[in-house]
């Protein structure tokens, strides 16, 4: 099968963050011509700064100033060399002064990004293996990943799940040296915390077990001389834990730190560590600045300035409690996160706060999951009391009205991010719009839906009676699907939107690039439903096309959207579905901005291919007006197999025939795993066998119809589109009678003979449609998931087999 077009992360991230600058709430410009750190300049507007992540207010004390500017007239603004040559005359004492303070020894290295590139691929053997929490920082993630050139496995676990960690320890335990646990000690999103003590137990428990923590959001603001919450934690810094700390955000200044208490470790990593031999070494007004933080780091002045900040984070946590916003996480670090929910809804409060005097962060994926948007507020001793409660009460005020400016509720909200709801939301019911929600096609209105969603795919009225009849009392629960179907109607009863939903069992590498697949695979081999979830889906796995009528000329027809994509949460939280992934849009489709500002993202699908045959009476016409080099390609690569083979079309087969059948689809299916789904029930092809609606398109060599050598599966819609949805091939003899282009032909021309003026291809391998002059089309799916867990997953096993 032709090789899938797999969806580029990449250009999703740059669509969601498009979206937010346009909103204006990222990529925006501080203005003024100087900063407290208190207030901060923005499109002209002095705001109170909650954004900052120098939570004790240090990038402003005199003393860094000052020492960054005497080290600027005494040494210049950089020193130009590596410092595996030589170092400039300040680094000695700085690196005296934090070693000074963790107590062990330690690397300075220009950031953490640079640190984690250099650190990471030096501490980790080809014998170890990598674990990540999924919620880990980027920069530490991407170092990983360029241990896959040396074949170190990597795995990820969900945020905090220590079962899940002890089964991946389980995993390796006898096979790798070491087994490397990676998080952060104080996740930036949320606020919230690694569980330093149950790991530190674990290593009990495992030997092989190691640590690399990332505290750089823990530093300064707690611990003995600042040095953060995970040594906090640990009091003492075991053999088995690299931790890394920062110079800059609470620090003050530039840089970061690693401290190892491995000295065989600690060698290894400063003698040689990449980017910490070959990078620039920190600015000598960045060293001063350091060292000027570092002595108040060792001074008892470090205690008062934590506790200053501990006063504005209870108060703040105090203002809280009073209202009904959705904290993510309760907790005492400077992090706090509020639930949007919906983008839309999170651009919309954010430019809100911002207007009442009040600048905030905005969380959106890939940071959080597209679904779970929020405000990211950071609380610092450069915030005062008064404006502490002033942004809680414009919070409070300007929450509900993003909501209703956003058409949403606060259950939706709670909802998304799994919190208790306890008050009662207004239903959002419009007067205007009528909502039927039926289980069967047979309650639904033959004529109605023909004419709104027939003479498309295998999804006309008696289509979907097919494929309710096919897809319910199997055995295996991947062939037992639910079906809802959804007509919302204005207050006369004329449809607006239309439109087909099933809830069924899907593997979450469907779109993965097929050697993910092939490696998922093996692992199925032992635990068949590894990696699958239950999506909710508009359409089905086995339907292709346009899946919903929708008047987008109707006055009420965004109202009907959004009731739709309602509908939808609502319907996902009552099936426990862990995906809803909405199928088969266009590249310009006029929903995107709606889906986008409702936390989907856009992935791309397999092309899908179509062939308009009005007007045209016979294949041999087809084929004359054809492109020359079409035309060449079927007398080269088609035609001169007719003489090997014969060609019947079968509407009844016999057992023989059907169990064939069952083969040769398994064939193509099994092979074709970058479009990777679960099989179809065996008794889909007996009801497709004595259905007067299908037929199979059979090719076998001359002479020998008991040999078949691939068929086509195809359903006619109402007379006015001919659907082969499936094909089954043998891949023997496949390139020996050019099979596949072959049943190609073979539709083209049943389709003129029956006088059918559309085929839908369907999707994949749409070099070898277009070669026999169909059009191609381009398909999104949109999807919208409860966590990121899977999408990084995947992401980090790519480039792994």
């Amino acid at each position: 099968m032709a090789k899938i077009k797999h969806h580029n992360f990449l250009n999703t991230v740059h669509e969601v963050f498009t979206d937010a600058k346009q909103a204006g709430v990222l990529h925006l410009y501080a203005g003024g011509k100087s900063f407290s750190g208190r207030m901060i300049e923005v499109n002209g507007r002095e705001l109170y700064h909650f954004g900052t992540t120098g939570y004790l207010g240090l990038e402003q004390d005199s003393r860094l100033k000052e020492a960054a500017m005497n080290a600027i007239e005494k040494y210049g603004t950089q020193f130009p060399l590596s410092k595996s040559y030589i170092s400039n005359p300040l680094y000695k004492e700085l690196e005296e002064s934090i070693l000074q303070m963790y107590g062990h020894p330690i690397v300075i290295t220009k950031n953490s990004t640079l640190g984690h590139l250099g650190v990471i691929p030096s501490a980790v053997d080809d014998n170890d293996v990598i674990i990540l929490d999924h919620q880990v920082h980027w920069s530490v993630q991407n170092a990983a990943k360029m241990l896959k050139t040396r074949s170190v496995p990597i795995e990820m676990i969900r945020h905090n799940n220590l079962q899940m960690l002890e089964d991946k320890i389980k995993k390796y335990q006898h096979s790798k040296r070491h087994i490397w646990y990676m998080a952060d000690g104080i996740y930036s999103m949320y606020g919230d915390y690694a569980p330093v003590t149950e790991l530190m137990a674990l290593s009990k428990k495992y030997l092989q077990l190691h640590f690399y923590f990332d505290d750089v959001h823990g530093m300064s603001w707690v611990g003995k001389n600042g040095t953060g919450y995970v040594l906090d934690q640990l009091g003492e810094l075991p053999e088995n834990v690299l931790l890394f700390g920062t110079l800059s955000k609470t620090f003050g200044a530039s840089g970061a730190v690693l401290a190892c208490s491995n000295p065989q470790l600690y060698d290894k990593i400063k003698t040689f560590g990449g980017p910490l031999t070959f990078s620039a070494q920190l600015e000598p007004a960045s060293v001063a600045a350091a060292m000027a933080s570092a002595q108040i780091h060792l001074s008892p002045e470090i205690y008062e300035l934590q506790q200053e900040l501990r006063e504005r984070i209870n108060y703040f946590n105090a203002c809280l409690s009073t209202t009904e916003l959705p904290l993510i996480d309760q907790n005492e670090s400077p992090v706090f996160y509020i639930g949007t929910g919906m983008p839309k809804t999170g651009y919309n409060f954010v430019n809100r706060l911002m207007q009442e005097g009040f600048y905030v962060n905005l969380g959106i994926f890939p940071a959080v999951p597209v679904k779970n948007t929020g405000v990211r507020i950071t609380i610092s001793s450069h915030n005062q009391k008064q404006e502490i409660k002033g942004l809680v009460e414009a919070m409070e005020h300007h929450f509900p009205l993003a909501l209703e400016d956003t058409q949403t509720n606060a259950e939706r909200v709670f909802h998304a991010f799994k919190l208790e709801y306890k008050a009662q939301s207004k239903p959002q019911e419009s007067s205007e719009l009528t909502i039927e929600i039926l289980d069967t096609i047979h309650q639904v209105d033959k004529t109605q839906w023909n004419r709104f969603m027939g003479g498309q795919g295998v999804y006309d009225w008696d289509g979907l009676h097919f494929l309710e009849g096919a897809f319910k009392g199997n055995s295996q629960k991947e062939h037992n699907w639910s079906f809802r179907y959804v007509i919302i109607k204005d207050s006369k009863g004329v449809p607006i939107l239309m439109t087909f939903l099933t809830f069924s069992l899907w593997k979450d590498d469907m779109l993965a690039q097929a050697e993910i697949s092939a490696a998922i695979e093996q692992e199925r081999i032992e635990d068949p439903y590894h990696l699958s979830s239950m999506v909710l889906s508009l359409g089905s796995l086995f339907t292709e096309g346009n899946h919903r009528y929708w008047d987008k000329s109707h006055q009420f027809s965004k109202e009907a959207t959004y009731a739709l994509l309602e509908l939808l949460e609502k319907t996902e939280q009552q099936l426990g579905a862990k995906m809803t992934v909405l199928r088969d849009f266009g590249a310009n489709t006029s929903w995107h901005e709606t889906l986008y500002g409702h936390g989907f993202l856009r992935v791309q699908m397999p092309n899908s291919c179509s062939v308009e045959l009005a007007g045209i009476d016979s294949i041999e016409s087809y084929i004359e007006q054809l492109s020359s080099r079409n035309r060449r390609h079927f007398r080269k690569d088609i035609q001169p197999f007719f003489e090997s083979t014969q060609f019947e079309i079968i509407s009844n087969a016999n057992a023989i025939q059907i169990r064939e059948f069952k083969r040769l689809f398994g064939e193509v299916q099994k092979r074709n795993l970058g479009l990777n789904t679960f099989s179809f029930p065996d008794k889909l092809f007996e009801r497709m066998n004595k259905n007067e609606l299908w037929e199979f398109i059979v090719l076998s060599p001359k002479g020998k119809p008991n040999t078949i050598l691939g068929v086509m599966f195809c359903y006619t819609n109402q007379g006015d589109v001919y659907v082969p949805s499936f094909v089954g091939m043998d891949y023997d003899l496949l390139e020996t009678y050019s099979t596949y282009r072959q049943l190609l032909y073979r539709t083209i021309e049943r389709a003129l003979a029956i006088n059918i003026p559309k085929i839908n291809f369907g999707m994949t391998a749409s070099f070898e449609k277009r070669k026999l002059g169909a059009t191609v089309h381009e398909k999104y799916a949109y999807l919208q998931t409860n966590d990121n867990f899977i999408l990084e997953m995947i992401g980090v096993m790519e480039g792994q087999h």
